[in-house]
This record gives structure tokens, C-alpha cells and sequence, in this order.
């Protein structure tokens, strides 16, 4: 809302700097957008309304903001020469010119008009000049006068060239099926039945609280007008604006809430303004359609409760006073007051509304800081919070960056996460905003490989991004887990190395840590996923529970994304929620350093090249606990394939370390445990020793 101070000063005397009048109604609530200085005596501020705020589209609004901000009276506008303006006296009745017939009186609760006598003339400078100012172009004097009314009182008008209408009628009705009109931009514009429209005997003239139309527009030729001033219901503007995709300053009014006594105050100004300027003369009463009249709202405001709630006593005198400037009549009560909220403060509906009326303008700056009142032990923080701060730390630490995706997905890339089996647990939005957001997303990864395939169109080949959030499906419902989307380089490249991609078990050993970081026994099996290269992919369990996925992502479903191929991408998911019911992994506080030597033995076998290295170790594990010598740790360090290993077979050497707490082991122990575990992986793997 641009605020012309000359113009608001019509209404109220303040003779303070641009500045200050900015920064005061700033502290009540009006955020400042722009002062532009507009000569000597005059500039325009830019003032922010928010949306409960209707009140405040207008000048008049602003200037009830200053009567109570600087305790001056509110007063009628006065013309150049400063002489007060009359308002047009209402003569209600019906007209002989006009018929007007409300049929939805719903959606349109008010309902003015008035018939004019069109005197060719021009906008007098002063009127075109405050219309500048208020970021308004002046067109002709009719248009300008409604224009001028809505800035000055901030309700909307319109005006019809009276000899178009049919029957000189106005009909206030829903629109027909299939009924068009072309509207004053020009466009031609399809309606329906949930519209509102201003029709005469014939057809609709203007979309209600939208914009008029085009055949009625008023012209150089129009020798009489139709003033329309009226009220309509918010849900119902909304409605049809967005329909029709038509925002105008009508509409962004109508659909905060109107004032149901301005269409009368607004006509009136209207033809004040007309006389006025020499535009024309009223010929016959104002037709004033009203219904259900509805009565002011009477709020209790208590006296123990402003206080309470404010911390502060403010004196009787200062809210009374307040309350006053604001346009409310105060009544006195035996604990505080009964107050009418006007109809043009459609936000004042319950006492808490009143009491930061108060605040506003008494001045939240002199409330004095203080610490609430304990009254009740602080909850237990949510448990999540530490655990993913514990998450972000080891990712953060492991050179990932965290990335934050929305929740919202398009149904494609939903499903290029699923298996076959879990689509019917895809959540699909009722009414979404839009074809790209129209479904909760199944999986983190959704979100991770479209950010990584952002980054790779723009020039960025390394990336290593996770995230922690929510996924949705019908039958889990939301679940919390923590994603990874790696591509490009293990490690940032240095001249003191060679460089090296980023493989399976550069993000299985990221999953490890993860297992380590939140005391989780975590192990790996092979799985087969859609999404994920069959041979590079697996499950992550603890004990018999699934917890998550690891493995390299399918070429097709990174090209459907818009990824390059070239790079692949290798992702991880886990389920923190589930991981937070497993058993974990106990801990000990302080461990003895060891007092006897280890003994470590290296072991070769072939094995077929499907064999998983996570069911090698877990039968060397299950070997030696029957042996003689304890086996402290059993680590791969070397994998051939190649001469002298058989087609579809691989040679692994494992490096097994023996220790025992008690007792130094003999060369009889150690080479017992290992013809153990050499017989386990004979009989369970078919292994060959080299």
C-alpha cells in the first residue's frame, strides 16, 4: 500500500517527518517496504498490509493508525482549497433508471448503486497527481473517481455505461453454463456456475469483485452511468479469481474481507467526488440492497486478562483512548469493557484481538523482559534430535554435504524408488499445486539423485550429498531415515596422490560407520532392486530386520532423472526409526590394553566369484569360535582373478589375527583354529586353499 502523506494528512493533522511516521507505524505492525520523497511537502511510504488487514488498503486505514498513534482526531477530507467535503446525502428508495436485484444475497450480502449524469470534463491534476502517487494511472474522470475512492477508503467500485444495460437492470446472480464475457482487458473469458457476476436482462457485465466488462466500459460517448458499490463474499472472489487466473486490486481486496457498511459510505464519496470535479449529477435516490443487515460485534475485554497477557498494567484512560482512536465504542463493565468492533475490523473477533490492539499502540517497547513462570518440569527433548545430530556429525565428518529436498515429488520419480511389490503404498497427493509435487516421496533418494544430477548439468562432477527426513507410504505411514547420493571422486584430489572414483565399498564402508555411530550390528546380503545394478547392490541388516539399501544406482533410472551416465551414481538409505527399536551394541567404558602377543596368519582361497565376502566371513566367524585360539579379527586384503584361477571363480586372501586375554598362544593353537575354519569353508563353500 503506497501512503501519500499529503493525502492522509486530509484526514488527520500530523506534521511529523516521513521518517518517523514510517519507523512508528512500523513498531505497530505495518512493515516498511520504501520512503520516496515526492517534492517539499509531500512523500510516499510503502507499507506491507498483511492479510487480516483489509481495513488498512486504503488511506482512511492509515490515517485511524495515526489518530491513535499521535492522539489527534480522525476528520472528513477536505478539497484543494481546504474546505471540508460533504458527502452525498443517502436518499434511499427505488429508482426509476435502475432495477436491481440481488438473487444471491450469500454471496453478495450489500449491494449500492446510483444513476449519473455524465458532464464531458477532464481529471483535475490534483486527483491524477495523488493517483501517481498511489501507483495508479489515471484514465478518465469516472474511472479515476472509483480508483480515487479505492485508495482513499479502500474499497472497490465500478461504473456502467447505463445505456448498454438491458432493461436497465442489474442482477446480481451465479453465471450460467457455458456464459462468456469479454472483460476490460480484452480477453474473453469463459464462466460457470460458482461465479458471481453482474448481469443485466440479458448477460453478465462483470465478474463480482473481479473486473467489469468490456461492452459496458464507460466511453467518450457514455451520457449517463451506473455507480456500483457493493459487498461480496471473500470464498466467493477467491473462487472465481483463481478460475479465471485474475488478480486485480479488487479482487486481492474482496478476498481479505469486505466491509459490508462501505459500499454506501464508498458511493457516496464517489458522487461527492464526481460533483465535485464537474463530472456530472445524481439523478435520483442511491438504491441501497441490504437484506440481512448485520449487527456491530460486541467483544468483552477484561481488565485481569489485558494485563495478564501483556505483562503490564495499562492505564483505563490509555485503552479507552485507544480502543477509541480505532474507530471502537467502548462501554464500561464491572471488570473491564464491552467493545463494538466496527465492520470494517473483519480481524477483531475475540478479546485476545483487542488486547494486542492495546499492545500495538501503548507500545510493545515497554514491556519489561522477563522469564516466564515455571510451572512444570521441562519435557524430555525428542529423542530423534540428539540422534541425528550424531547422524550429521559422522556424515558431515566423512566430507559429504547435507541437502535438504522437498517432501513433495512427481509420481514418476516416486515409483523409479519402489519395488514392483511396494507401488500400491506410493501416497499420492488429492489436490496438488501442481504435476511436479503431486506425491509424498517413498524414499530420500528421490530427492538426492535429482540434486545430484542437477549439480553434474552444471559443471560439478564431484558430489556427495545426504540428507536426513521423512518418507511416506500407506502401510509404514511416515518413517525418519538418512540417504546418500555419491558420484564423482572418493576423496578430494591432491598432487601428492593419484586421484580414484568413488565405488560400492567406498559407501558400504560409509554405512559401516553409520553401524558404528548409532551402536547398530549391521551386516550386508545380497538383493535385487530395480533401481539398484544387480552384483552391486545389497541389504542392510541387523540380525534378521532389514534396516536399509547400499548399492550402485541403474544407468536407466539415473538417465531418467538427468544424470549423465557416464558417472555412476552409488546411493545408500537407512531406516533410523527402525534402527532405534534394535537392540545395540554394548559399549565398555574402559578396555585393558592387551598383555599377550597376537599371532596372524594369512589364508588364500578360490571361491566362485558369486559368493558373497560378508557369508566368508561370517562362516570364519562361526569356524573359530570353536578353536583353540580366539580369533580377534578377520580382514580381506587381497582379491585375483586372472591365470591360474578357474573361470567364474575369484582367489580372496583374508589376514586372521589370533589373541587370547589370558595366555600367550602356541603355533598348536593357532594352526588348529585355522584348519578349522580352512575345513568350515571347504565343506559350506566348496574353497580351494592356494
Amino acid at each position: 500500500m503506497r501512503l501519500s502523506l499529503s493525502w492522509v494528512r486530509d484526514f488527520v493533522d500530523v506534521t511529523a517527518s516521513p521518517g518517523e511516521i514510517a519507523e512508528r507505524l512500523g513498531l505497530r505492525g505495518f512493515e516498511v517496504a520504501s520512503i520516496e520523497l515526492m517534492g517539499e511537502n509531500d512523500a510516499v511510504i510503502d507499507f506491507e498490509v498483511t492479510a487480516n488487514r483489509p481495513d488498512c488498503l486504503g488511506v482512511l486505514g492509515f490515517a485511524r493508525e495515526l489518530s491513535a498513534t499521535y492522539n489527534v482526531p480522525l476528520r472528513q477530507p477536505s478539497d484543494e482549497t481546504g474546505a471540508r467535503i460533504a458527502l452525498a446525502p443517502v436518499t434511499q428508495g427505488e429508482s426509476e433508471r435502475l432495477k436491481v436485484t440481488i438473487e444471491e444475497p450469500e454471496l453478495c450480502p450489500r449491494y449500492a448503486a446510483a444513476v449519473a449524469e455524465v458532464t464531458p470534463t477532464v481529471t483535475p491534476p490534483w486527483m491524477t497527481t495523488r493517483l501517481h502517487a498511489a501507483g495508479v494511472r489515471p484514465i478518465g474522470p469516472f474511472v479515476d473517481i472509483t480508483n480515487y475512492v479505492l485508495m482513499e477508503l479502500g474499497h472497490p467500485m465500478h461504473v456502467f455505461d447505463l445505456a448498454v444495460l438491458a432493461n436497465n437492470e442489474l442482477r446480481i446472480r451465479r453465471a450460467r453454463k457455458n456464459e462468456r464475457i469479454t472483460t476490460l482487458d480484452r480477453i474473453e473469458r469463459g464462466l460457470d456456475p460458482e461465479m458471481l457476476v453482474i448481469a443485466d436482462g440479458r448477460r453478465p457485465h462483470a465478474i463480482a469483485g473481479v473486473m467489469g466488462g468490456h461492452d459496458s466500459e464507460v466511453s467518450g460517448t457514455t451520457r449517463t452511468v451506473a455507480f456500483e458499490s457493493a459487498c461480496f463474499q471473500p470464498a466467493s472472489v477467491r473462487r472465481s479469481s483463481k478460475r479465471l487466473q485474475l488478480k486485480t486490486e479488487a479482487s486481492s481486496r474482496f478476498e481479505r474481507g469486505a466491509d459490508v457498511s462501505a459500499p454506501v459510505v464508498a458511493l457516496q464519496r464517489a458522487l461527492a467526488l464526481m460533483q465535485q470535479i464537474g463530472a456530472g449529477r445524481l439523478i435520483g435516490p442511491i438504491i441501497d440492497r441490504y437484506p440481512i443487515p448485520r449487527q456491530m460485534r460486541t467483544i468483552h475485554l477484561r481488565r485481569e486478562r489485558l494485563g495478564r497477557l501483556l505483562g503490564l498494567q495499562v492505564p483505563d484512560t490509555q485503552v479507552v483512548r485507544i480502543l477509541t482512536r480505532l474507530g471502537l465504542a467502548t462501554m464500561a463493565a464491572s471488570d473491564g469493557w464491552d467493545v463494538q468492533a466496527p465492520t470494517f475490523r473483519v480481524d477483531l473477533l475475540r478479546e485476545v484481538d483487542l488486547i494486542e490492539e492495546v499492545g500495538r499502540h501503548y507500545g510493545f517497547d515497554k514491556l519489561e523482559p522477563s522469564f516466564p513462570p515455571m510451572l512444570a518440569a521441562s519435557p524430555a527433548p525428542d529423542p530423534r534430535i540428539p540422534r541425528d545430530q550424531l547422524v550429521r556429525r559422522a556424515m558431515s565428518a566423512a566430507g559429504l554435504w547435507e541437502a535438504v529436498t522437498f517432501g513433495l515429488v512427481e509420481q514418476a520419480a516416486a515409483r523409479s524408488f519402489v519395488t514392483a511389490g511396494d507401488t500400491p503404498t506410493i501416497v499420492s497427493i488429492a489436490n496438488p499445486l501442481s504435476a511436479k509435487f503431486d506425491t509424498l516421496r517413498p524414499s530420500l533418494l528421490t530427492g538426492l539423485v535429482d540434486s545430484v544430477a542437477h549439480n553434474r548439468r552444471h559443471g560439478t562432477r564431484d558430489v556427495a550429498l545426504y540428507e536426513i527426513g521423512a518418507r511416506f507410504s500407506s502401510s509404514a505411514g511416515e518413517t525418519r531415515g538418512v540417504a546418500v547420493a555419491w558420484t564423482g571422486l572418493a576423496e578430494p584430489q591432491h598432487w601428492s596422490g593419484s586421484a580414484r572414483d568413488v565405488d560400492f565399498f567406498d559407501v558400504k564402508g560409509l554405512v559401516e560407520r553409520l553401524g558404528l555411530v548409532l551402536a547398530a550390528d549391521i551386516r550386508f546380503e545380497p538383493v535385487v532392486m530395480p533401481f539398484l545394478v544387480d552384483g552391486q547392490s545389497a541389504t542392510v541388516v541387523s540380525g534378521k530386520t532389514p534396516i536399509g539399501i547400499v548399492g550402485l544406482l541403474e544407468p536407466a533410472v539415473a538417465d531418467q532423472r538427468g544424470a549423465p551416465r557416464q558417472d555412476p551414481i552409488y546411493v545408500a538409505e537407512l531406516n533410523l526409526d527402525v534402527i532405534a527399536t534394535l537392540p545395540h551394541i554394548s559399549e565398555d567404558s574402559v578396555r585393558a590394553l592387551p598383555r599377550y602377543p597376537s599371532v596372524v596368519r594369512d589364508l588364500s582361497i578360490v571361491v566362485a566369484d558369486t559368493l558373497p565376502a560378508e557369508i566368508i566371513s561370517g562362516t570364519i566367524q562361526a569356524a573359530s569360535a570353536a578353536g583353540p585360539a580366539p580369533l580377534r579379527a578377520a580382514t580381506f586384503f587381497d582379491r585375483y582373478v586372472g591365470k591360474g584361477v578357474p573361470d567364474g571363480h575369484v582367489s580372496l586372501s583374508v589376514r586372521l589375527s589370533f589373541q587370547a586375554a589370558d595366555r600367550t598362544l602356541t603355533d598348536g593353537d593357532v594352526q588348529q583354529s585355522v584348519d578349522r575354519i580352512l575345513a568350515a569353508l571347504v565343506k559350506e563353500h566348496d574353497a580351494v586353499q592356494r
